[in-house]
């Protein structure tokens, strides 16, 4: 124990002994006595505080004494509280799905590289959409000027959604989208593309993310005020529950959180947060929470503190587990699984030596799947240049299959419970994650913490301070702060061009032509009265939009027309 820190309560045989009669405190002092301080004699420690990438403090060594936990904490695999994993057999069953989230151009461009991905052996898609798509703008609009397939693919029809899909076998692949204000709409093009190939909603795997608080908290990419997305999230929820069992209807995301400048535990705290929220919500609705829990699933970021983040994922696993069954009085065991979808650090990407990217993909990597996730996407080396190649893509996939058939880590179960460091550093993230718990319900709850900016400032700082440590030298980056070298980028490029812009505009203006005047009319009508009450689902009336070729931008506008559009409260 390092000096100026308060040991741990001991737990088990050693609680109630006197100081003297504990073999393990007695032990550590002779060691502190006899051979560390020798040691720090000879020559100092590097430097005078150690901790987590997020901040936590780390003492020199770690001892049965550490530990807060009992082992009915830690547990078996496959059996609440669930820290060791939802299965009891995890990678020796299964290893994870391998998405690699893949979006650009025109929907027949990302179709292609979906074909490519599935024939080097992913297991399962990922659909990244551009900004205009993102925000719910049409490709002919002029707020959708240069933007168009650039950060991902543009679709703004139903017509746009079979191109996307075409030939991919929908009853067999899963798939996952990364899509959240108009996540009701872009969920409805795939119900009834599904449908038009023969394959019906009931059998239907995947995911939307659709988790629209954490849009508010980081991302930023929302259209309506706070409330009503809220109640178009539980629509999804309640129709999912009741016509697509496979279908996971909202992926509660701390990703974008880390992404904007959190620390684990913040990631860990605001994305249970708002799970809570949701469930409450449903539970509101009058949905039972053994029918839709099950089908909650999660989101995290791996950054590249290596324990912290097999911590967070540990202790994730425990607290939502905890709160499903004393919040929510969940009877089902899966009520309470905690299954997520990892993806490795976006923004700890580099522009400077991106190769580096490669290394430090693979830390993040293994600490997810160490961790124990379901499914990972590995970035590609070149995503702080540009969109990633087909090889930077291939490498990233070829990263996840070696830490997969060539690392034995897939032979053990969580092969790190027991490691003092890291059960201590899970007990820790999950009790500074309920003190995040205890001061959003002192604010009334997540919707009025957003709008009072609790968590956007929470991040502001955590952000502010990293930046600081990393201009200070005392944070450091290879390849940035630390060797750095001059020498010129050689990554070859994917561009984008406008050509994408075109396509998308002139399919949109042939669509309104053809299309019955009437029926799409008629079909908006009927939206705008449906979000209008508090006790109708809107999901029938997105598909009767779709069907009547209503464009992804006209919905969201008929939305708007309901509910207005949302500006956030500066934070400054």
């Amino acid at each position: 124990m390092s000096a100026g820190r308060t040991a741990s309560p001991p737990t088990g045989a050693a609680a109630g002994r006197p100081p003297s009669e504990d073999p393990v405190r007695e032990r550590q002092r002779r060691w502190e006595t006899e051979v560390l301080g020798p040691a720090l004699a000879k020559g100092p420690e590097r430097k005078d505080r150690f901790t987590t990438l997020g901040g936590i403090p780390v003492d020199r060594v770690y001892t049965p004494r550490s530990r807060r936990s009992s082992f009915d904490a830690i547990g078996y695999p496959g059996q609440p509280p669930f820290t060791r994993g939802v299965h009891p057999t995890m990678y020796r069953g299964r290893v994870w799905s391998m998405r690699m989230f893949s979006g650009f151009g025109a929907p027949e461009d990302t179709n292609r590289r979906f074909h490519y991905l599935l024939k080097h052996g992913e297991s399962g898609l990922s659909i990244a959409f551009d900004d205009p798509t993102l925000y719910g703008i049409d490709a002919d609009d002029p707020e959708a000027l240069g933007e168009v397939g650039k950060c991902g693919v543009n679709v703004g029809s139903l017509a746009d959604m079979r191109r996307l899909l075409r030939g991919i076998p929908l009853a067999d692949v899963t798939t996952s989208m990364t899509i959240n204000a108009p996540a009701n709409i872009v969920w409805g093009m795939y119900l009834l593309a599904g449908a038009a190939i023969g394959v019906p909603a009931a059998r239907l795997g995947g995911t939307t993310q659709n988790d629209i608080l954490k849009e508010y908290i980081a991302q930023k990419e929302f259209l309506y005020p706070p409330r009503p997305a809220l109640r178009l999230v539980t629509d999804t929820i309640e129709y999912a529950t009741r016509h697509t069992p496979r279908w996971n209807p909202v992926s509660i995301s701390g990703y974008h959180i880390r992404e904007a400048g959190s620390t684990a535990v913040q990631e860990l705290a605001f994305t249970l947060a708002d799970g809570r929220a949701y469930v409450a919500e449903a539970i509101a609705r009058g949905l039972d929470v053994d029918q839709f829990a099950p089908r909650l699933s999660f989101f995290f970021n791996a950054h590249n503190d290596f324990f912290e983040e097999i911590a967070k994922f540990r202790a994730a696993r425990r607290l939502w587990a905890r709160v499903m069954r004393d919040e929510f009085h969940a009877r089902k065991e899966r009520s309470g699984w905690l299954r997520f979808h990892t993806q490795t650090a976006g923004c700890s990407c580099t522009a400077q030596q991106p190769e580096l990217n490669i290394v430090r993909t693979t830390v993040q990597a293994l600490a997810g799947v160490l961790g124990g996730t379901q499914s990972l996407h590995t970035n590609s080396y070149d995503e702080a240049l540009q969109l990633p190649s087909e090889d930077a893509v291939r490498i990233a996939l070829r990263t996840q299959q070696i830490l997969a058939s060539e690392s034995g880590i897939t032979e053990s179960v969580d092969p790190f419970a027991g490691s003092y460091y890291v059960e201590w550093l899970t007990d820790t993230m999950e009790a500074e994650a309920q003190r995040y718990f205890d001061q959003i319900d002192a604010l009334g709850g997540v919707v009025p913490a957003i709008e009072r900016g609790f968590f956007q400032r929470e991040i502001q700082e955590a952000s502010f301070r990293y930046q600081r440590a990393v201009e200070a030298g005392t944070e450091k980056i290879v390849g940035v702060n630390a060797y750095a070298v001059d020498a010129p980028i050689r990554v070859p490029r994917l561009r984008i061009s406008e050509e994408a812009r075109r396509r998308q505009s002139a399919r949109l203006r042939a669509l309104r032509a053809h299309r019955s005047r009437p029926r799409f009319e008629a079909a908006l009508d009927r939206l705008r009265t449906v979000a209008a009450t508090e006790d109708q689902n809107t999901m029938p009336a997105v598909l009767d939009a779709l069907r009547s070729d209503a464009t992804l931008g006209e919905i969201v506008h008929a939305f708007q027309d309901v509910y207005g559009r949302y500006r956030e409260r500066s934070m400054y």
